[in-house]
């Protein structure tokens, strides 16, 4: 009989935990290694971390290809606005304000995850679309013109891009376990059969509308981190800078260079489109272009995006969610579940 040993993590997962320890901590340091100026990039990095991940969530793993996650990015920040100027401390806002986007997140799978295809993709379009509409109508906002998180003035400068970019390190840390977590659980083996056939998934008992639901739920959580955040960094806020569709284009892109239906792909995708944005961001109308070509090209010669052609080259999984089943003679080999 040949033995068998079946683990979670393999040599590859464990380098990868020690790498995004040390980049984590790396980070953290970065208000006493590079100042303000460093802190705002890595917030930067970070929000594009936690939007790539939570869509890759939402459409890579739930099948759920949305264009309206602005909904919950600019909700958010909207919330973090109003209850700033309500008198509450601006961080503690940011964390009340992606709690709210938990319970629009809630309140929005009650309806929308029954849909599929580009019903869903659509109605959500419209929801953030006429969420924008309303944040335009308080007088706070001032329709277009916008207001500032004049609460931050509060902190110094150099305190308030330490305490945003700890602030934005702990929930992409938590978030993303709550992803890995959910994909290691009972949860996460419904989630792969909803993935692999919906049909079927849903023939075996599998209760599929209330795991979509979580997912989704999960996924508006982590957008509206990513969208408080984003506001708490820039402090400025217009609508059509939280509710615009670019946003949808950033997280298309990251995740499909990057490679769907994989939590390192969303990894790879986010950095990759942070060295663009930073190197050639300045360039307007033809960074956008840009954008455009490098994910056509990616879909043309690499459909699987970077991880697809990274992952079957190493020996093991990154950042596992199934099981090694390792045999005596040294073989192993994966299995989801």
């Amino acid at each position: 009989m040949t033995d068998l040993t079946i683990t979670r993590s393999s040599t590859t997962s464990r380098i990868t935990l020690g790498l995004l320890v040390a980049a984590g901590l790396a980070l953290a340091a970065l208000p006493w290694i590079n100042g303000v100026g460093g802190s705002g990039r890595a917030v930067a990095l970070l929000v594009y971390v936690l939007l790539a991940v939570m869509w890759n969530a939402l459409a890579g793993f739930a099948g759920l290809v949305s264009i309206g996650q602005t909904l919950f990015f600019g909700v958010a920040a909207y919330a973090t606005i109003r209850l700033s100027d309500a008198g509450i401390d601006p961080f503690l806002a940011t964390i009340l304000a992606t709690l709210i986007g938990a319970l629009l997140g809630y309140v929005t799978s009650l309806f929308m995850v029954s849909l599929s295809g580009g019903e869903f993709a659509i109605g959500m379009w419209v929801l953030s679309a006429l969420a924008h509409l309303c944040v335009n109508l308080d007088p706070l906002i001032q329709g277009e013109t916008g207001t500032s998180l004049i609460a931050l003035n509060a902190y110094d400068v150099e305190t308030r891009a330490a305490l945003t970019l700890w602030l934005a390190l702990a929930f992409t840390a938590v978030f993303m376990a709550a992803l890995i977590l959910l994909l290691r659980s009972s949860t996460g083996a419904a989630i792969t059969a909803i993935r692999d056939d919906e049909i079927a998934a849903r023939s075996v008992g599998v209760d599929v509308l209330r795991t979509k639901r979580i997912v989704f739920v999960l996924a508006a959580t982590g957008t509206a981190a990513a969208g408080a955040l984003w506001l708490t960094s820039n402090t400025s806020f217009q609508p059509k800078a939280f509710f615009g569709v670019h946003w949808t284009a950033y997280m298309l892109f990251m995740v499909l260079v990057g490679g769907l239906g994989r939590i390192e792909g969303a990894l790879i995708g986010a950095v990759l489109f942070f060295v663009i944005e930073t190197l050639f961001g300045a360039y307007g109308a033809w960074y956008l272009v840009g954008l455009g070509a490098v994910a056509v090209l990616f879909a043309l010669v690499l459909p699987n995006g970077l991880w697809g052609w990274i992952g079957p080259r190493l020996p093991g999984e990154a950042i596992p969610t199934g099981y090694f089943v390792h045999k005596k003679e040294g073989r192993t080999q994966h299995v989801d579940g």
